[in-house]
C-alpha cells in the first residue's frame, strides 16, 4: 500500500486554523474558565452564564468595542485584537461554541477536573483541586492572555442578572455579524431544559 500524496493530504486540510474547532484547546480554556469564575462565584456557575462567559472570555473586544471602553486598553496589550478573523461571524460562532459546551463540560466531569452539584434545583459547575491544579499549570503567553480576559468578563458580567446578560451578547455579537443574524436569545437555555445537565451532576458531584 502506497502512502497517501502531498496534494491529497493538502486537499483534505482547512485552509485555516481555527483552535476553537480542536477540543484540547477548548477544554483548556474552559479549565481556566473555571478557575477564573470560582473565584467571583464560589458556589459554581449556572450554564446559561457559563457559555456567555465561555464565548466573551475567547473574544472579549466583542465586550470592549469602544475606543473609551476602560477595559480596551488592557485587553490589546494582552494581544486581543478585533481585526482578527476569529471576529468574524460571531453570532454563528456563538451557535457552534454553544452546542459543543455540554460535551465539553461533560470531558471534564469525566476527567475529574470539575464537578457540578444541583443545591437548588439549578446546576452549578466549579473546578475540582485537580482542576485548580492544571488551571495554576499553564504556563503558555495566550493562558495568560485568556486569563486576563476571563477576569475582566467575569467580573463585568458577575451580578448581571440572566435575561439582561441574554440582550448584552446578542447585541455584542450582532455588531459584526453580518445579514445573517439570529436571535441568541433562542440559544440560552431555561432552567427547565436542564434535566439532562443535572443527570451529568449527579454523576460528576463530589
Amino acid at each position: 500500500m502506497t502512502a497517501p500524496s502531498a496534494s491529497v493530504d493538502a486537499k483534505n486540510r482547512s485552509p485555516v486554523a481555527v483552535p476553537e474547532n480542536d477540543t484540547v484547546f477548548r477544554l483548556a480554556q474552559l479549565v481556566l474558565l473555571l478557575h477564573v469564575a470560582a473565584q467571583f462565584h464560589p458556589d459554581g456557575v449556572e450554564l446559561e452564564r457559563l457559555g456567555a462567559y465561555d464565548f466573551i472570555a475567547a473574544n472579549p473586544l466583542l465586550m470592549a468595542s469602544s475606543d473609551d471602553d476602560p477595559d480596551r486598553f488592557e485587553l490589546i496589550m494582552a494581544g486581543f485584537d478585533d481585526r482578527a478573523l476569529s471576529y468574524a461571524s460571531p453570532a454563528q460562532r456563538f451557535a457552534t461554541r454553544r452546542e459543543r459546551l455540554k460535551h465539553d463540560l461533560a470531558l471534564l466531569l469525566a476527567y475529574g477536573l470539575a464537578t457540578a452539584v444541583a443545591p437548588r434545583g439549578h446546576v452549578l459547575y466549579r473546578p475540582t483541586e485537580a482542576g485548580v491544579v492544571m488551571a495554576t499549570r499553564f504556563t503558555a503567553m495566550y493562558a495568560r492572555s485568556y486569563t486576563t480576559a476571563a477576569t475582566i468578563v467575569v467580573r463585568r458580567l458577575k451580578r448581571v442578572r440572566p435575561g439582561p446578560l441574554r440582550e448584552r451578547v446578542t447585541e455584542w455579537t450582532r455588531q459584526s455579524s453580518g445579514p445573517q443574524q439570529i436571535d441568541l436569545a433562542d440559544l440560552f437555555v431555561e432552567p427547565s431544559e436542564l434535566d439532562d445537565a443535572e443527570g451529568l451532576g449527579e454523576g460528576g458531584s463530589e
